[in-house]
Order: C-alpha cells, then structure tokens, then sequence
C-alpha cells in the first residue's frame, strides 16, 4: 500500500463522519481505534454493538465506503471481542485515542 499507517489514519478520521451516517441511522457509532499496516481497526458501538449484522456492516457498509475514499486495498476489523478480531499490541493512533478509557483498559490487558 502506497501510505502509512498515519496518512491512512487521518483519512480515515476525515472519511469516517460521513461513513458513520449509515451506521448512526440503525442506532450505532463506529468508533476509530487505530491502523497498523494498512488495516483499519474500528468498534461498532450503540445497538450495532454485538448485533448480528456487524460484520456485514463493517465490510459491506465501512469498508466499502473507506476503499473508496482512500486506498482500494485497505481493511478494515471491528474490534468485537473474537480473538482473530483483536486490536493489535502496536498501532498507529493519535494520543489522545490512546488515553481514552478503552486504550488505557487495551494496555493493561496486553501486559
């Protein structure tokens, strides 16, 4: 992929408001936990949280909509709970992502 991890962040944070309205409209919020290497790690919060369509709305509704806008090759993961769903050790977010409750809790566990 032709950005790191950064750029592709940025993007993100600017594409995602409008890729949200979708997720907004059934009661939910997506929530940008970080990139690394080109994946896309998000949370799908509200009623979307848990529900059934959750990964159909993050690869037919999310990612759809961030290849789009930003790269045709870019992934994205809905941090749910499931172990091959998990919001890697290192990323690349912004630092005050890092220090929300949901970084701080994601460090002690990864300790």
């Amino acid at each position: 992929m032709i950005f790191n991890d950064e750029e592709i962040y940025k993007a993100t944070v600017h594409y995602l408001p409008e890729v949200n309205e979708y997720v907004k409209s059934h009661g939910g919020k997506i929530k940008l936990l970080g990139v690394k290497d080109g994946t896309v790690y998000i949370k799908l919060t509200g009623s979307c949280q848990g529900c059934s369509m959750s990964l159909m709305t993050t690869k037919m509704v999310v990612q759809k909509s961030l290849r789009g806008y930003i790269h045709p090759e870019l992934n994205v993961i809905n941090v749910d709970g499931m172990p091959e769903n998990k919001l890697p050790e290192e990323f690349y977010a912004e630092e005050e992502e890092k220090n929300t409750i949901l970084g701080k809790v994601s460090k002690i566990f990864k300790r």
